[in-house]
């Protein structure tokens, strides 16, 4: 039994996507298989036999967590009832794409290995959706901000590496001006607003920038000010990203001190997209918080 026309259109598409990055390959790799599985009734203790693997194996694969290799591909398309040839030849060539090294590997000596996997998510994500409580989100920082924030953060690493992580971040900020730029709808809190960084000058610059971007057409910035109520539920930044493939999970970033956690499962996406709207509904709106950004501008002369 030959998988479905929506399951070649779909691994088509990406297969032809010019910025499909390896890790939301592998989330799409990882969708069709899990939607075939289920489709055949097949869990995934015969789906790990299939793969002379563990059950975890299978999971990290459907979750797009782990690497694609082609033999498992096959095996698994193979117990799927996916026999037409087209069809299993498309889904090895994306296979083989999901173990390309995205444009950040150049940076992999001073790029952490739990945030290759954000860069990858947020390179072909539609909506990047993004609540700050410490430091304006780096894909809005001003490169004097960033260095400021990257001394802050790596007080014992060199000139060189600081430099690195700060080219890194500019150059990601690339994707917010590209055609098919995502949409991004940042909230920050007042706090990460008024915490100095740098001089009265460094701050200017971003005020200014934050000022610049609110006016984009895909840029949405609200400020969530001290007196508003109920940020406490959130406990601390959140991003949550959206992927034009309807197949694909919202995926929630939390980022700590040394690590991250990504969020996939339904009800862990719901409830912080939950906070994320009520968040977005006590906050200033978008017209008003520039205007509580030129207020803050004023202020610093």
């Amino acid at each position: 039994m030959a998988a479905g026309p929506s399951h070649s259109l779909s691994i088509k598409r990406y297969i032809e996507h010019p910025k499909g990055s390896p890790t939301v390959l592998r989330l799409v790799v990882g969708s069709q298989l899990r939607r075939l599985r289920k489709e055949r009734g097949i869990d995934l203790e015969e789906a790990a036999k299939a793969i002379r693997g563990s059950t975890a194996k299978v999971s990290r694969l459907e979750r797009g967590q782990g690497a694609c290799k082609e033999r498992d591909i096959a095996d698994l398309l193979t117990l799927y009832g996916v026999l037409d040839e087209d069809e299993r030849a498309d889904f090895l060539a994306l296979a083989r794409q999901t173990n390309t090294r995205g444009w950040w590997h150049r940076y992999s000596d001073v790029l952490p290995e739990w945030f290759e996997r954000h860069l990858g998510l947020e390179e072909a994500a539609a909506i990047i959706r993004t609540y700050e409580v410490q430091f304006i989100p780096g894909l809005l920082q001003t490169e004097a901000y960033a260095h400021a924030v990257t001394r802050l953060c790596h007080p014992h690493a060199s000139v060189q590496e600081n430099d690195r992580r700060v080219r890194l971040r500019m150059e990601r900020q690339a994707l917010l001006t590209r055609p098919d730029a995502p949409r991004l709808w940042a909230v920050l809190d007042e706090a990460a607003l008024r915490r100095p960084l740098g001089d009265a000058e460094v701050m200017r610059g971003q005020l200014r920038r934050l000022i610049e971007a609110a006016r984009r057409p895909n840029v949405t910035l609200q400020v969530a000010p001290f007196e508003t109520g109920g940020l406490a539920a959130v406990g601390g930044p959140v991003t949550i990203l959206r992927f034009p493939e309807p197949d694909l999970p919202d995926v929630v970033y939390l980022e700590q001190l040394t690590s991250a956690l990504y969020l996939d499962k339904e009800e862990d996406v719901d409830h912080y997209l939950s906070i994320m709207d009520r968040l977005c509904a006590v906050a200033e709106t978008p017209v008003d918080s520039v205007g509580f950004l030129e207020g803050l501008l004023e202020g610093l002369g």
